[in-house]
């Protein structure tokens, strides 16, 4: 589930797993929970738990920032169903990290521990590197991470959603960061279905490089439906203004058949980065 904006009206738990389950009744089998940030809705947990129980379900992920995950949430969230999570870590530095976030370092930290307690696996870190703000962390972040016995996801800045002055302040290429981790890993992967992403196995740590999105790459392989927090279906990650209204139907009592129209319709409008190239 993705944010669409501040004012909509938030879907129910009936309805969000009813999504889910007609998305899964048509081959979908792998279902992301991202925002904003999820943990902010109190019925998180009702809602893992009635996604987690749809068969034919393979995995069930969230995203957050996992200020939120400590004090017994991370567990509950296990037990309810959910199987990994990605946090948002730009910084270890206590400063750099308020700085970006809003945030306390010690909380996202607590929120890391928690998901690694609670069995999740893999737990994975989000690093967007920002020139001249956290470059020079992403050492301690790979310690961090190998010591840990997680994962470390480096993203480079991408220009999707973000001001064009932002982009050019703060833009780094990870080309540099490649080099080195390249120098010291012990075997690379290729992810095939992630546009070809490269995951370096370092002696002591796991670190995967995350490419901007908007390239002939990520949109030949890309396969992911996104439904907006506001019941839209964004069959395009780069694009506002193809997306299908599925929540007013539902709310009007169209039924199962009527829903699965609505996801075909919207996976017809996908128009890949490369049309124009091909």
């Amino acid at each position: 589930m993705q944010r669409a904006n501040r004012s909509a009206e938030l879907m129910s738990v009936e309805e969000i797993v009813r999504i889910a389950k007609i998305a899964i009744s048509l081959g979908i089998s792998r279902v992301k929970l991202t925002g904003g940030e999820p943990l902010m809705r109190k019925d998180l947990p009702e809602i893992v738990s009635g996604v987690a129980a749809i068969k034919g379900l393979r995995d069930l992920s969230l995203t957050t920032n996992g200020l939120l995950l400590g004090g017994g949430m991370a567990k509950q969230l296990c037990e309810c169903g959910l199987k990994r999570v990605n946090i948002s870590l730009p910084s270890l530095n206590p400063e750099t990290y308020h700085k970006l976030t809003g945030g306390k370092l010690e909380a996202a930290l607590e929120g890391v521990k928690a998901a690694i307690e609670a069995g999740f696996c893999p737990v994975k870190l989000n690093t967007v590197v920002l020139k001249d703000v956290n470059v020079g962390d992403v050492p301690d972040l790979i310690d961090y991470a190998g010591k840990n016995n997680i994962v470390l996801q480096l993203i480079e800045l991408d220009p999707v959603n973000v001001g064009d002055s932002y982009y050019k302040e703060h833009h780094r290429s990870l080309d540099e960061q490649e080099a080195l981790l390249k120098e010291k890993a012990v075997s690379i992967e290729k992810r095939p279905f992630m546009h070809n992403r490269l995951i370096y196995h370092l002696p002591n740590a796991t670190v995967e490089v995350v490419k901007p999105i908007e390239n002939t790459d990520f949109c030949m392989h890309c396969t992911r439906l996104r439904v907006t927090s506001d019941g839209k279906l964004k069959p395009c990650l780069m694009r506002n203004d193809n997306l299908t209204d599925i929540l007013t139907p539902i709310r009007q009592g169209a039924n199962d058949e009527e829903l699965k129209q609505l996801f075909v319709r919207a996976n017809l409008l996908r128009e890949p980065y490369n049309k124009s190239i091909q």
